[in-house]
């Protein structure tokens, strides 16, 4: 088939270039080119999707059977380019979040959960995207969703993956955990080993993506991994595993790191209280076959590939993620003196 990707240069769009290829369809990337490298094999179209003239210029001359939107955060601006698309493509598939439910992470959601309330047409520029509130990101990633149900004729699937991780993860969640433990000592493990967390592999994403399309499966889809896949022990002894560590992992009670200050899902990556935060309903996406590879192949597959390329292009959300070796030594001889 013929696929243009809006995006493809870094983690999920590029895993999904990747992947597409080697399923032997003609891919097409539309993007910048500012924040990674073209993927070989795939037809590189620049430009800015907050440029009309720019998409007037992808549209010329190219048609494709598929849309993958991987890089939409402004409603108007998604809605433009899908309205242009509408006669050149097929099939839409946008990528959108589990941010768009208002009650998470406070409260478990599925599907039929309500989403924040923003118009089609909300304007603004993706520039500001990395300083946007949880909220806001949301909010405008619900509005896409509804700029491209309203301005593509064809058939569309909406995504929302919960916490995305494995080979080419940019983010600095699974990369931090891996480094930390592979450096020894005593590693500050956060609240209950048997705590259950519900993270998607990127490929299994990806693959769902194209099983999505190739079936012509539309509708809105949560995409996690099952309540009950995996535990955060698991992952951290997949990482102590994976790396070769002698890590000895000191359980800290969630509330003791409440009380001390610790930011919650950024200087402990993927640690966080509130109930709904695993508790993402996800049987939609399994009953229209998504399937997720155990988290022991995730880490180790992201362990090697991060052995293998010596980690990921900068990306400005790295940098507030985990904590420092100091901070880390300080809640331990606080947690001792309990």
């Amino acid at each position: 088939m013929r696929v243009l990707v809006l995006g493809g240069t870094r983690f999920v769009g590029r895993v999904f270039v990747e992947e597409a290829l080697a399923q032997g369809h003609r891919v097409t990337t539309f993007n910048r080119g500012r924040t990674g490298k073209a993927v070989p094999g795939a037809e590189v179209v620049r430009g800015d999707r907050e440029n009309g003239s720019d998409l007037l210029s992808l549209v010329q001359g190219r048609e494709w059977d598929w849309v993958v939107d991987t890089s939409g955060y402004v409603p108007q601006v998604v809605g433009n380019a899908a309205r242009l698309l509408s006669d050149r493509a097929g099939a839409y598939v946008f990528l959108s979040t589990i941010s768009v439910y208002p009650g998470w992470p406070a409260e478990p959601v599925d599907e039929d959960s309500a989403v924040y309330d923003c118009p089609p047409d909300a304007a603004g520029t993706a520039e500001d995207e990395a300083n946007w509130s949880a909220a806001q990101y949301g909010a405008f990633k619900a509005g896409c969703e509804r700029a491209v149900q309203e301005a593509f004729e064809g058939p569309v699937t909406v995504l929302r993956p919960g916490v995305i991780l494995g080979p080419q993860e940019n983010v600095g969640r699974l990369t931090w955990w891996l480094r930390r433990i592979a450096q020894d000592g005593r590693v500050l493990a956060p609240g209950q080993p048997a705590k259950q967390i519900q993270p998607v592999d990127i490929r299994d994403l990806t693959a769902f993506t194209l099983r999505c399309l190739q079936r012509g499966t539309t509708g809105v889809f949560n995409v996690t991994a099952p309540r009950g896949h995996a535990t955060f022990g698991e992952m951290l002894e997949a990482c102590r595993t994976v790396t070769g560590s002698q890590a000895e992992f000191a359980w800290v009670d969630d509330a003791f790191l409440v009380e001390h200050g610790v930011r919650q899902w950024t200087e402990i990556p993927l640690w966080r209280t509130p109930r709904g935060t695993w508790e993402v309903g996800a049987a939609a996406a399994a009953a229209a076959g998504l399937t997720c590879r155990p988290i022991a192949a995730t880490v180790r597959d992201t362990y090697l590939w991060l052995t293998e390329t010596n980690g990921p292009l900068a990306y400005g959300r790295q940098a507030h993620h985990g904590l420092s070796l100091q901070r880390e030594h300080e809640l331990l001889e606080a947690w001792d003196r309990c």
